[in-house]
């Protein structure tokens, strides 16, 4: 399995894993982020392999489906990045500004919060 594409589909598992039925949440998460292969799953759960693999595939495009139209993950991602940055910038920059830094620590503790949730449902 291609470690990036695993690393998406968790990704995408985390943002809208609560979107998917239960068996397609049990199918996904067993296969990419447990490592299950598709003949133990259908073993698992007494179906056959070509079940477990087009459930998959439809899982997969389902989550993808959801990113392409809610951006959910590509913004969690790209405010982390900016967050990081920001905080970088003033570290350097503003050391001795209190008021600044405050603002700063509320925006990443609201982003944090958001991030520490996602992180508790998987």
């Amino acid at each position: 399995m291609e470690i990036q594409k695993t690393n998406e589909i968790n990704s995408l598992l985390t943002f809208y894993g609560d979107l998917l039925t239960e068996k397609q949440r049990v199918y996904i998460e067993l296969y990419y982020a447990e490592d299950y292969s598709l003949g133990e799953i259908a073993e698992n759960f007494d179906v056959s392999r070509q079940a477990v693999y087009d459930n998959i595939r439809r899982t997969e495009k389902s989550l993808l489906k959801y990113e392409n139209h809610l951006h959910l993950a590509r913004d969690y991602y790209a405010r982390e990045a900016v967050g990081d940055e920001m905080a970088a910038y003033v570290a350097e920059h503003y050391p001795e500004d209190a008021q600044l830094q405050l603002y700063l620590s509320q925006l990443i503790a609201i982003d944090n919060q958001d991030g520490d949730v996602l992180e508790e449902d998987v």
